[in-house]
């Protein structure tokens, strides 16, 4: 079994070797240069995702509402629960730390182009995985920032109301003239989207460089030990096995879907979004100098999340060409 190489994980990697070595290049001028570039990249990303988004696909894919109702779900309501159940148990600063790094991961909305592939390569409900990926990014503006509001403090978010205001000029504002815009621009963002796929990369590791050059210029990881690092690991991986099991449990024996939409649940359910993840976290932990330890899961997770469904999706692909 041929595994696609990922070489965007190796440029994640790269990204924090060069934030460890050069942090300089994001505190330039206290960082009002780098603040400005990163700013009109994510409202760009959030201008180009309206574009490749349609209103007549959008009515066109509610038809299937049990579906998706069922993965926007298993995204905001059993992700953010499963995180939840442990939060008793937090009792020093450092466990919430950790914590608290979890349930931003789970509060994220799912992610659109690897779901869209792995399930096309499972020979899932495609339509359907474009629907759910989609709409839940655009839900993810609103509810992401709502589930984290009750764990921040006003400090960390650099008050609530400068947060929304961030999110609405650079996330949502964006994402509606890019909707309204995509009649006379869509077919050039679709034509172009490997293209643009390629820069809202470019916009995600430079804002992961920044996040992470913070935290060494602050020397933060110094501050964490060897356990911290094992059990983020280990919590990662664990977290992405317990909802796949679970989704799969409830899409076959009560949901009672058929392969294709169960395909499309799984992938699209058990999945998280590195791309809102970054965007969003500049927001939720502005000025915070810990940033890069709760984005850190997110990355674990992401890299895993490729990993793990690109096998299980070139399995079930398999099953159907024989």
């Amino acid at each position: 079994m041929k595994l696609k190489f990922d070489g965007f994980i190796i440029a994640l990697l790269s990204m924090i070797l060069l934030a460890y070595l050069f942090p300089q290049l994001a505190t330039y001028e206290d960082g009002k240069i780098f603040n400005i570039l990163s700013s009109v990249g994510v409202a760009l990303v959030f201008f180009f995702y309206g574009l490749k988004l349609s209103f007549s696909e959008i009515k066109h894919g509610m038809r299937n509402w049990k579906l998706h109702l069922s993965v926007q779900l298993f995204t905001f309501l059993l992700f953010p629960a499963l995180v939840l159940a442990f939060k008793p148990l937090v009792q020093t600063e450092t466990q919430e730390q950790f914590w608290l790094s979890f349930y931003f991961l789970a509060a994220l909305p799912s992610t659109v182009t690897s779901s869209v592939v792995m399930v096309s390569i499972a020979k899932g409900n495609v339509p359907a995985a474009i629907f759910n990926a989609s709409i839940s990014g655009l839900i993810g503006v609103a509810v992401t920032p709502l589930l984290m509001h009750f764990f921040l403090e006003v400090g960390e978010v650099n008050v609530f109301g400068e947060l929304y205001l961030g999110l609405l000029l650079e996330v949502i504002l964006p994402v509606i003239s890019g909707l309204f815009l995509q009649r006379y621009w869509g077919k050039w963002a679709h034509r172009y989207s490997k293209a643009l796929t390629t820069f809202d990369k470019g916009v995600v590791l430079l804002i992961v460089y920044g996040s992470f050059a913070e935290s060494f210029v602050n020397d933060i990881f110094h501050t964490i030990g060897t356990t911290y690092l094992v059990s983020l690991f280990i919590g990662v991986i664990a977290l992405f096995f317990i909802v796949y099991v679970v989704i799969k449990l409830i899409v076959r024996y009560v949901l009672h879907f058929n392969r294709e939409d169960r395909i499309s649940a799984l992938f699209c359910g058990s999945k998280k979004s590195l791309t809102h993840g970054s965007v969003f976290s500049k927001f939720l932990f502005a000025n915070n100098p810990k940033l890069g330890l709760f984005i850190l899961p997110l990355m674990i997770y992401h890299a895993f999340q490729i990993f793990v469904i690109t096998i299980i999706a070139q399995k079930l692909g398999k099953q159907i060409d024989k």
